[in-house]
């Protein structure tokens, strides 16, 4: 039962990652907040891949192009979902985009399914077509709401599903490349190659076109340093979890992390769901369990 606490620590650490990176994109714009997940995750990633390699004597990692493929495809696809994530979380709130990112493990599932040969049962298929309807109800504007608005906040959640199903695959493949013997330890040393390649390459180029926001993630140090803390710590429990249990049944698990960004919604940023919003995050997520458990 171990996997099922490691899950719904996972979750609120996630929601509260989200939180403080939110409250970031202001000054420092969605690269910026980006960055902060995973520049000041990165000490913690290392600190962890330290202990995993010191309890994992017998591990034997094989770097190869495959891994090296889809581990940068992983960060790169993860720095896309992260600021399209945030961005949807602007233009639609907190707990609507949060529940719109859910449909990663469908959209992954698919993906899965055309590219790797993944099978997928009745009950999977049921559940994809349950989180499209429920993903439909959130995206539709309300009455006082601007079309162009409510438009561009789906558009940016559908995009982070996509990109984050894109990332899910790219990590597990690398996992799987790297040493798929000791899971914890291929994957956070995934972990770490993504992070430091993604804190290079966004440091860089932000340098380059918006050194302002690289001043202010570096000026707000102490926020951005909590969000590293909660993101990596989320990341720890998830892997954590997924090498004790499939990756379905924790995925599954994983979906309380809707309500929970509901609440802190409603307390952070005084959002309110409305019952249509609600209903949709509900088929969202029995989508996203039918498919994980089918």
């Amino acid at each position: 039962m171990l996997w099922i606490l490691l899950t719904a620590a996972a979750a609120p650490l996630q929601v509260a990652r989200n939180a403080l990176q939110r409250g970031l994109v202001g000054d420092a714009g969605p690269w910026g907040a980006t960055l902060v997940r995973f520049l000041f995750g990165l000490p913690f990633s290392l600190l962890i891949f330290a202990v995993a390699a010191f309890l994992t004597p017998d591990a034997d990692p094989h770097l190869s192009a495959r891994f090296l493929i889809a581990v940068t495809a992983g960060a790169i696809a993860q720095v896309c979902a992260t600021a399209a994530l945030l961005m949807a979380m602007r233009h639609s709130g907190f707990a609507v985009a949060t529940f719109m990112q859910q449909a990663s493990l469908p959209i992954a599932a698919i993906m899965g399914f055309v590219l790797f040969g993944d099978q997928m049962s009745a009950v999977q298929w049921a559940g994809l077509a349950a989180t499209t309807v429920g993903l439909l109800v959130l995206s539709w504007p309300r009455g006082d709401e601007a079309m162009a608005g409510a438009l561009s906040g789906s558009l940016f959640g559908l995009a982070s599903g996509v990109a984050f199903a894109v990332a899910l695959n790219g990590y597990r493949q690398a996992g799987m490349a790297l040493d798929p013997d000791h899971p914890i330890y291929s994957a956070t040393a995934a972990l770490c190659v993504a992070q430091t390649l993604q804190s290079i390459v966004l440091s860089a180029i932000l340098a380059v076109t918006r050194p302002q926001a690289l001043r202010s993630v570096l000026g707000s140090w102490k926020q951005s340093l909590g969000a590293g803390f909660f993101g990596t710590a989320a990341s720890a429990c998830w892997f954590s979890a997924l090498a004790l249990a499939p990756a379905g049944q924790v995925r599954a698990i994983g979906v309380i992390e809707g309500p929970i960004a509901a609440a802190a919604g409603r307390r952070l940023f005084k959002e309110k769901l409305t019952l249509v919003q609600i209903a949709g995050g509900t088929a969202t997520a029995i989508g996203v369990v039918m498919t994980a458990l089918g």
